[in-house]
């Protein structure tokens, strides 16, 4: 790859890695304009989806509320609609929707990019914290006023992902999301917030932070004294830093940013390589190694960055594979795989155990996550267009009846 495609994929990388699953789309897609179709009704939803009916008064005098509606035809194209306040069922809970959090998955169905596309409007934005307000009679394992996330996986609940659990992803094309004022949730696809930390910080963990949690600790199983190679400064990354560094392994990072790399290193990074200055990173990282190459690479770029990975790592070490901004192909040094005797591992999310694990080891290990800016539900369009260009550090947040704050 020449140095211009690689300073276009890491900066892609720092400006929208926002996100788990697989980013196909490039970012100049997500900037395209649309024009503005009429509201869309509310829509009918079964019971165990974001919205369903009302818990406290009769069909004739409904509590209204509100929640936002994409057709996957673009951020100004987003709209909010009247509907009922749900009613949990026998097993669901009612949770008042008080932070959300954005990720690039969240662009990706809400401009309609590939397979992302919602075949019906339907309710966007994938991770969220809030209060539940209301229980269903067989309700067991939490009760109200507790503070819950619903599961971006919300069927994978322990061990391994399997093609019985891997459906129904939280926040489109197919399932609702939650951004709206109140969702209505089997008590098996959410779970509780750390203690730790406050509402805004606890929206940001389903995607971003399980994902890094699930490639630090769980697959590369990072350990003191480790030397740890993170791509970029996308929400993923940032997470990978942090637990990585509270694990007490020594942490490089990419960036392309002066400003950046004052604030990685305040996060914990123990190296830092500007991608511009020094475009041969796997260079920089033999060097920084002393030739040996770094332990672990959690790879957020894809494409032929892996090639770099591979570079950097060490004999017998290992790369979480995450990031497919670089393209979902690429010509790879397959040999390098048998002379390194890397493990490669590939990254989706993770389950509701992983969840509880990771928010313990938040709990125990002070953990905060980076949030770049807060506004309100009605700064949605904003919030998203300042996703789509990239000018974040951290997770964007809105917060319900919340004054903007950037």
């Amino acid at each position: 790859m020449q140095h211009a495609e690689f300073e276009r994929c890491h900066r892609g990388l720092e400006d929208h890695a926002d996100t788990v699953q697989n980013h196909s789309a490039m970012v100049s897609r997500c900037l395209r304009t649309w024009s503005l179709p009429p509201l869309s009704p509310p829509l009918a939803a079964p019971q165990d989806d974001a919205v369903t009916d009302n818990p406290e008064t009769s069909a004739a005098e409904p509590v209204a509320m509100r929640r936002w509606l994409t057709a996957g035809d673009g951020i100004d194209n987003l709209h909010v609609a009247r509907a009922p306040r749900p009613e949990p069922g026998p097993r669901q809970v009612l949770i008042r929707v008080e932070a959300v959090s954005l990720n690039y998955r969240d662009l990706l169905v809400i401009n309609g990019e590939s397979t992302w596309r919602p075949d019906r409007p339907v309710t966007p934005i994938s991770d969220a914290a809030g209060t539940i307000t209301a229980a269903g009679a067989e309700v067991t394992r939490f009760a109200v006023g507790d503070r819950v996330s619903p599961m971006f996986l919300p069927y994978w609940r322990t061990g391994p992902l399997t093609a019985e659990v891997y459906h129904s992803p939280t926040g489109g094309p197919v399932a609702p999301g939650v951004l709206a004022d109140y969702i209505a949730l089997d008590q098996d696809r959410i779970e509780a917030a750390p203690a730790t930390l406050d509402i805004a910080q606890a929206a940001t963990l389903p995607a971003a932070a399980l994902t890094a949690w699930h490639a630090v600790a769980l697959r590369c199983r990072v350990a003191a004294g480790d030397h740890v190679l993170v791509h970029g400064t996308g929400g993923v990354a940032l997470f990978a830093l942090q637990f990585a560094a509270a694990l007490g392994a020594r942490v490089a990072v990419t960036t392309s940013s002066a400003q950046k790399a004052a604030r990685l290193t305040a996060l914990g990074a123990a190296h830092v390589v500007d991608y511009r200055r020094n475009p041969d990173v796997a260079q920089q990282i033999l060097e920084w190694t002393d030739g040996r190459g770094v332990e672990h690479v959690i790879e957020t770029v894809g494409g032929a960055n892996l090639n770099r990975s591979l570079r950097a790592v060490r004999i017998g070490g290992s790369i979480a594979f995450i990031g497919l901004l670089a393209g979902r192909s690429a010509s790879i040094n397959t040999y390098e795989f048998v002379t390194k005797n890397v493990d490669l591992h590939g990254i989706e999310t993770g389950s509701a155990q992983m969840y509880r694990d990771m928010t313990r080891f938040i709990d125990d290990h002070h953990v905060t996550p980076i949030v770049d800016s807060t506004g309100a539900f009605t700064d949605i369009q904003p919030a998203l267009h300042r996703l789509a260009a990239g000018a974040h550090f951290g997770k964007i947040v809105l917060l319900a009846d919340h004054e903007p704050s950037h």
